[in-house]
């Protein structure tokens, strides 16, 4: 069964099985919650999803790295993003997330990541020609994205289950 953790929840003790990091689209909680719809797919699957969508997160919050609750949800992003196996990213078409772009620059390059972006994104051909160049699959259709992140972590979590069979 698939576990959800949440910032600012320790996500350490769930390494132990495949994990996945949901980049993308958030917008201060503005944009689509298209993260419950890839936990939901992920439900009977072995892994850990680490969902940056912060439950308690306030607008009302200084995003100054001096202000505590913003520098501990940076930290909590950088620290899972390094941690997951996979990187799951969408770009919702009507939002521009440039913190996304960020971290789609900062681990494009890293062999992890799987990219839903459709067309009309304000960055498209920007995020196409990245992808690219990394070797990266991108998404136009949000169904067939889900459908990458099912079969890699279940993959993911074939492999984790015979490692750990061997071990004993």
């Amino acid at each position: 069964m698939c576990v959800t953790v949440y910032p600012p929840e320790d996500f350490r003790p769930y390494l132990a099985t495949p994990t996945v990091f949901l980049a993308g689209s958030i917008d201060m909680g503005r944009a689509a919650d298209w993260q419950s719809r890839v936990e939901e797919v992920l439900g009977p699957v072995d892994c850990a999803v680490l969902n940056p969508r912060r439950k308690d997160w306030d607008d009302s919050w200084k995003q100054e790295a001096d202000f505590p609750p913003f520098r501990e949800q940076v930290e909590w992003e950088l620290d899972a993003l390094d941690a997951a196996d996979l990187v799951a990213m969408h770009l919702d078409m009507d939002s521009q997330a440039p913190v996304s772009l960020l971290e789609l620059g900062l681990h494009v390059a890293g062999g992890k990541m799987v990219v839903s972006c459709p067309d009309g994104y304000w960055r498209k051909g920007n995020v196409d020609i990245v992808c690219e160049r990394f070797g990266v699959p991108v998404y136009e259709d949000f169904q067939e994205f889900l459908d990458e992140v099912v079969r890699r972590m279940s993959l993911k979590a074939v492999v984790a289950a015979r490692k750990a069979r061997r071990t004993r």
